[in-house]
């Protein structure tokens, strides 16, 4: 591959390196990874953003909703369909978790597409989506992890417990999918901005980067969410428990 790779002169593992794990800068001694500001200003500006909604916009709800107001009740419902589902016996905390979790990977995905950077340690650094970082992804995957586990103990008390402890290997799997899935759109756009024939081409870049990045939140957005309500829905479904087989025995006989 190193000879389609334009004047930069950097090997494909190099380039990878840098797109996966970006040089990061100290604060008090401390390691300070890029996406972990990026995570941090996607969640203050979704508190803000549901805080302004709430407070100014939501109580202006008209009964015939407008274009912005049917797109937002939309979303709304289709996360809440979502919950109810794949979890018909207890979904009320979960439709708002979908919801939650769902609009945080849709806009921690899209976020490098505005190309925000600050100035550290002597350098610029531009600002990767929040989930290019494996630690983003295995603290959604945990936290997803964590609802199921909670759920599943309401509803089943110890057997629940032990019902959501063999599915131990679930955050993994869940973390991993999500990583890999902005590992492979970060290989596509990179090898398209590197290969030396398309190294002059400003359109394809663009187009595709963009093209990847918008697919790649719809999608895990969905896929994440989906997999939470549905495990979720499997370990808090009631548990019957079975009658002793002299009881049942007796029954019979009766």
């Amino acid at each position: 591959m190193n000879f389609l790779l334009a004047e930069q002169k950097q090997s494909l593992g190099e380039i990878m390196k840098e797109g996966v794990m970006p040089e990061g800068f100290n604060i008090a001694g401390v390691n300070i990874s890029p996406g972990i500001v990026s995570a941090v200003i996607v969640a203050g500006v979704l508190l803000i953003a549901a805080a302004l909604i709430r407070i100014f916009w939501i109580p202006r709800f008209k009964m015939v909703p407008g274009k912005a107001q049917a797109l937002l009740e939309k979303i709304v419902e289709f996360f809440h369909d979502m919950a109810s589902g794949n979890s018909p016996h207890r979904n009320g905390f979960l439709g708002a978790y979908a919801f939650c979790a769902g609009i945080y990977i849709f806009f921690g995905t899209i976020f490098e597409l505005f190309g925000l950077q600050i100035v550290a340690g002597g350098k610029v650094i531009t600002l990767p989506a929040v989930h290019s970082d494996i630690n983003a992804c295995i603290a959604v995957a945990v936290f997803s992890f964590g609802v199921i586990l909670v759920g599943a103990v309401r509803a089943n008390k110890g057997y629940g417990l032990a019902q959501a402890l063999i599915d131990f290997s679930l955050p993994i799997s869940m973390s991993l999918r999500l990583f890999g899935a902005m590992l492979s759109g970060l290989m596509v756009t990179e090898l398209i901005y590197y290969v030396e024939f398309l190294y002059f081409s400003v359109a394809l870049p663009v187009v595709v980067g963009v093209l990847f990045t918008l697919l790649h939140a719809i999608v895990q957005t969905f896929v994440l969410t989906m997999l939470t309500t549905i495990f979720y829905g499997e370990k808090t479904e009631p548990h019957v428990k079975k009658p002793k087989a002299r009881k049942a025995k007796k029954a019979q006989q009766a």
